[in-house]
């Protein structure tokens, strides 16, 4: 059976998103369907319009437009794709002139080549990204509603992060928490729902809560835990979230504490030396019913405690060990710091340039 000829012009004209053609000399040689819809011309008009004079000036200066030339002039000197991300250019609403939309866009310029190797032509892309963004907008507003404000815990001073993942425009299920008991006495917890999205955030914000009420009754972390494991067994898409709980107590400077599987919280101690506290580590929740331990670790006023999530010290291909290591490293060098700002160095230190790939919860409280 013959296989069909594909008429490639139609595919071109037909695709979803707004693509056009550009000569090496940036003229435009053909703009499919989207494309032309969205710059509001005809085929006749886009084709030989010089791709400088395409973008209306409604603002002096406007920037795009020279990163857009600046992308073009990139493939044309050196052959490879070139990436224009999320930028905001209004676009006017055509049943209401002088009125703009606010959108943002993505662009991305792709070389083709002739048969003789050599560059032909450009394929310039421009993909609307507005409402995912602000999905992401509505999502992080609902997350950093979901985790207590930044504020000092009794009369000790601390310092909470929350960074999403680089890859993801979405919420997910990392969380913290700080609160007082009665005394001079804190709980400070940490935890990681499976997964991201809305259902990750409800998750974790259910969990959250449920911790809270457990501490304040509980005797102890362990047992708080064992509470919140019943509890994440009703809960679909709560089996394997990982928690540590702390319960800091200045009358006795201890710090009792229990994990159900996440990584071990870290005590810094003002000589620089640092603790994992990682004596008292269970599986993660809805694992099985099944009593928690807990483990006590003593420290001396000025030291500093920090939990955190796994996206903070877990990179691919690697061992937690090497993660756990440069975390010790950043709060050794960083340890006269006060929290607000040794919570910077820490992510600064330890987070990629180009962002993480897994969200990110940081607490730290100085003693």
């Amino acid at each position: 059976m013959a296989e069909p000829e594909v008429d490639y012009a139609a595919v071109f004209r037909a695709l979803p998103g707004a693509v056009a053609l550009v000569t090496p000399q940036l003229v435009y040689a053909d703009g499919n369907e989207a494309f032309l819809r969205l710059r509001g011309l005809t085929h006749e008009q886009l084709v030989g319009r010089f791709v400088p004079e395409d973008l209306p000036d409604k603002d002096p200066g406007e920037p795009l437009l020279l990163r857009v030339l600046a992308s073009l002039r990139r493939v044309t000197d050196t052959g490879e794709l070139s990436t224009v991300e999320l930028q905001r250019y209004d676009v006017q609403d055509p049943d209401q002139p002088g009125v703009w939309h606010e959108r943002y866009w993505n662009l991305t310029d792709v070389p083709v080549f002739g048969p003789d190797g050599r560059l032909a032509l450009l394929m310039h892309r421009v993909e609307d990204v507005t409402d995912l963004i602000r999905a992401r907008e509505v999502a992080l507003t609902l997350q950093e509603a979901m985790l207590p404000a930044p504020r000092p815990v009794g009369r000790h001073p601390a310092a909470v992060r929350y960074r999403p993942a680089a890859e993801a425009l979405n919420v997910a299920g990392d969380w913290y928490d700080l609160m007082d008991l009665p005394g001079d006495r804190i709980v400070v917890s940490v935890g990681d729902v499976v997964g991201h999205g809305l259902a990750a955030a409800s998750v974790m914000g259910q969990l959250r809560s449920a911790l809270t009420s457990a501490s304040l009754v509980a005797k102890g972390p362990a047992r708080a835990l064992e509470v919140l494991g019943r509890y994440a067994r009703t809960i679909d898409g709560a089996e394997n979230t990982t928690v540590a709980t702390t319960f800091v107590d200045w009358d006795t400077h201890t710090i009792t504490y229990s994990s159900a599987g996440h990584p071990p919280p870290a005590l810094l101690q003002r000589d620089g030396t640092v603790a994992f506290l990682d004596q008292a580590t269970d599986p993660p929740l809805g694992a099985w019913p099944l009593p928690r331990i807990q483990a006590l670790a003593t420290f001396c006023d000025g030291a500093v405690l920090v939990l955190y999530t796994d996206g903070l010290i877990e990179r691919r291909r690697e061992d937690i060990d090497a993660g756990l290591a440069r975390l010790a490293d950043s709060l050794a060098r960083h340890r006269a710091e006060e929290p607000e700002s040794l919570a910077d160095a820490v992510l600064a230190d330890l987070l990629p340039p180009d962002g993480a790939t897994d969200d990110t919860a940081l607490v730290i409280v100085r003693l």
